[in-house]
C-alpha cells in the first residue's frame, strides 16, 4: 500500500508489514513506534451483542460512510504510556468503543451488530517518532495538515472496534503537542462522541472533578407570578397565543416537509465556487484546517445585539461566505476576460444565489458527562447512540453596506426554523424509510439532499474551564466530520474563552481553506466594530 501527499512537494510511504512511515520534507522524518506497553481491556464475563441503530446503519452505508476527527492541541509533551493507561481506565470501557462490527445472517437476512471484544489499546494507538531539524511552526501546521488528511483516506479496521488516536510529539504554532482522535460517526452523534470524550477529562484546577459546560438559567415563566384574579384576566390570550403558535407551527413545518422534498427531486442549489459534485461518490482526500478567535468577542455582539452565540456565528459564516465568494468571483472574472463583464453584477457575484446548509440537530435529550463518567467507571447505563435531524438552512450571500443586515437575516431565518418540526420529521422519515425500503434506498436518498444543498454546519457548547486529557492540559479542540457529500463543513466548538473554527474542504474545490478562514475572522472584526459603533439601535 502507498498513500503520497502532495502539499510541498512531501510524500509518505506506508509499508503494512514493518509498520513503518518515512516522511521527507526539510529534514523531516518519521517512523512508527510501537514499543508501548500493552494494555487490553477484557470482555464481561457474558459478551453481549446489540443490532446497529438505524441511523448507524445508514452511516456504514457506500455512500455515507461518515467519520469524526477531533484534533486535540496540549500544552506540554505528551507521555503515550499515560495517555493509554488513561484509555484503558475510560474510553474503552464504553461499549461501543470495546465492540467491533459484525455482520450476522439472521433468519436468512443479513444484520449488522456490535459484539463486545478484547480491546488492545496498542492496536488503537499510533505514536510516530517525529525527527525536525531547522523546522518552524508554519511548516509543523502544514505538516500537521497533511498528516490529518492522509487519514480521511484510511478506512477503520472493521475487525476492532472503530476508534483510533495518534498522538503526535510536534509542535505546531498554537500548541506543544497534538492527539488526533478519529471515530466512525455509527459510534454515536457528534454531541455524544463529544460529551463522552469530556467524560475522559478532567480539570487542571481540580484532577477530580469532570469539566464543567455553561447552561442558561432558565428563568420561570412570568404566567407563574400571576396572582388567581389575574391569571383569569389572561386565559384569553393566553390561549389565543397558544393557537396561533400551533397553527404557525404546523404551516412552518409543512412548508420545510415540500421544500425538503423539493430538494430529494430536483431543487438544487446555486452552482458556486464552494459547491462539489459528488455524483460519482468516490471516496476523496479531504483537508482539515481550523482557526481560534476569541469568544469575548462573540458574546459581546451576542449580548448588544439580544441574540444567541449561534445566531451570531451563523451571522457572521453568512458575512463570511459572502467576502469569500466575492473573492472567488473576482478571481473567475479575471480569468474568463471583460467579454463576460455583463453577465456579472458590480460586486462580481450573481444576483441571487441559492446557498443552503444543512444544519445537524440532536434530538436525544443531551447525556450528562457525569452520567458517561459512570457508564465507565461503574457500568451504569445511560442514553447513547445517533438520534439527529436535519434543518435545510437558507444563507443570504451577499454584501452588505450595513454588515449588522447579516446578523438580522440569520436571526429572522433561524428563529423561524426553531417554530418547526423539520429536524424531527427528518429523524421519523429517515427511521420510517429504513425499515420500509432499507437502509441502501434511505442513504441514497440522503446522499441526494445534501448533493443539492452546498455545505454542513454545526456548533458545539465545550468545557469554561481549562480541562487536561489524562494529565495534559489543552490549549483547543477542533472536531469535524467527512465521508457526507459536501466540499465545505463548518463546525465551531468553544473552550474557555475561545471559540475555534474548524474547516473539513475538498481541494480540489476549495484550494485555499486558510482564506476562508481569514475572511471569516475579517467579517467578525467588521460586525464588531459595527456593534460598538452603533450599539443596539440597529433593529
Amino acid at each position: 500500500m502507498e498513500t503520497k501527499v502532495e502539499p510541498n512537494a512531501m510524500e509518505i510511504m506506508v509499508e503494512p508489514k514493518t509498520m513503518e512511515i518515512k516522511v521527507e520534507q526539510e529534514a523531516m522524518e518519521i517512523k512508527i513506534q510501537r514499543d508501548i506497553p500493552e494494555a487490553t481491556a477484557k470482555k464481561t464475563k457474558e459478551e453481549k451483542e446489540q443490532p446497529l441503530s438505524p441511523a448507524a446503519r445508514v452511516f456504514h452505508a457506500p455512500k455515507f460512510n461518515c467519520y469524526v476527527i477531533t484534533v486535540i492541541g496540549v500544552k506540554k509533551k505528551i507521555e503515550p504510556a499515560v495517555v493509554m493507561e488513561g484509555l484503558k481506565q475510560s474510553l474503552i470501557r464504553h461499549p461501543r468503543f470495546s465492540s467491533k462490527l459484525v455482520n450476522k445472517t439472521i433468519k436468512k437476512k443479513q444484520t449488522q451488530r456490535w459484539v463486545r471484544t478484547n480491546v488492545v489499546v496498542n492496536d488503537h494507538v499510533t505514536v510516530p517518532d517525529i525527527e525536525t531539524q531547522n523546522i518552524k511552526n508554519a511548516n509543523a501546521d502544514k505538516f500537521l495538515e497533511s498528516y490529518v488528511s492522509n487519514l480521511t483516506l484510511v478506512p477503520l479496521d472493521t475487525s476492532k472496534p472503530l476508534w483510533e488516536l495518534h498522538l503526535l510529539d510536534l509542535k505546531t504554532s498554537d500548541a506543544e503537542n497534538v492527539a488526533i482522535l478519529k471515530f466512525h460517526h455509527s459510534l454515536g452523534d457528534g454531541m455524544s462522541l463529544m460529551a463522552l470524550v469530556l467524560a475522559c477529562m478532567r480539570k487542571t484546577s481540580n484532577l477530580n472533578e469532570l469539566p464543567t459546560l455553561p447552561y442558561q438559567n432558565r428563568t420561570s415563566s412570568g404566567s407563574s407570578r400571576l396572582t388567581g384574579g389575574s391569571r383569569s384576566g389572561f386565559r384569553l390570550l393566553r390561549l389565543f397565543t397558544v393557537l396561533w403558535s400551533t397553527i404557525t407551527l404546523v404551516l412552518n413545518t409543512i412548508c420545510d416537509a415540500l421544500t425538503f422534498i423539493a430538494t430529494a427531486v430536483f431543487l438544487k442549489d446555486t452552482k458556486t465556487p464552494i459547491k462539489g459534485d459528488y455524483r460519482l461518490c468516490k471516496p476523496k482526500r479531504m483537508s482539515l484546517v481550523h482557526l481560534t478567535v476569541s469568544l469575548d468577542d462573540i458574546k459581546q455582539i451576542k449580548t448588544t445585539m439580544k441574540m444567541t452565540v449561534n445566531d451570531v456565528v451563523l451571522g457572521v459564516t453568512q458575512a463570511g461566505l459572502s467576502l469569500y465568494l466575492e473573492k472567488r468571483y473576482g478571481e473567475e472574472k479575471k480569468i474568463v476576460g471583460e467579454d463576460q463583464e455583463s453577465k456579472r453584477n458590480s460586486n462580481d457575484m450573481p444576483k441571487r444565489i441559492r446557498l443552503r446548509s444543512a444544519l445537524l440537530i440532536n434530538l436525544r435529550p443531551t447525556t450528562g458527562i457525569q452520567d458517561l463518567a459512570d457508564m465507565m467507571n461503574k457500568g451504569s447505563m445511560c442514553r447513547w447512540g445517533n438520534m439527529i435531524g436535519y434543518i435545510v438552512f437558507p444563507f443570504s450571500i451577499g454584501l452588505r453596506k450595513d454588515p449588522l443586515e447579516h446578523l438580522g437575516t440569520a436571526k429572522r431565518i433561524i428563529d423561524r426554523k426553531k417554530n418547526s418540526l423539520e429536524a424531527a420529521l427528518t429523524f421519523i422519515v429517515g427511521k420510517f424509510m429504513i425499515k420500509a425500503f432499507g437502509v441502501e434506498v434511505t442513504a441514497n436518498l440522503l446522499n441526494r439532499v445534501l448533493s443539492n444543498t452546498t455545505m454542513s454546519f454545526s456548533n458545539l457548547i465545550g468545557p469554561i474551564e481549562e480541562i487536561s486529557f489524562f494529565g495534559h492540559p489543552i490549549t483547543y479542540l477542533a472536531p469535524s466530520v467527512y465521508g457526507h457529500p459536501h466540499a465545505l463543513t463548518i463546525h465551531f466548538q468553544s473552550y474557555m474563552n475561545k471559540m475555534t473554527v474548524s474547516l473539513t474542504v475538498d481541494p480540489t474545490v476549495i484550494s485555499n481553506p486558510h482564506q476562508l478562514l481569514d475572511d471569516w475572522e475579517e467579517s467578525l472584526r467588521t460586525i464588531k466594530t459595527a456593534v460598538q459603533e452603533r450599539g443596539s439601535t440597529y433593529q
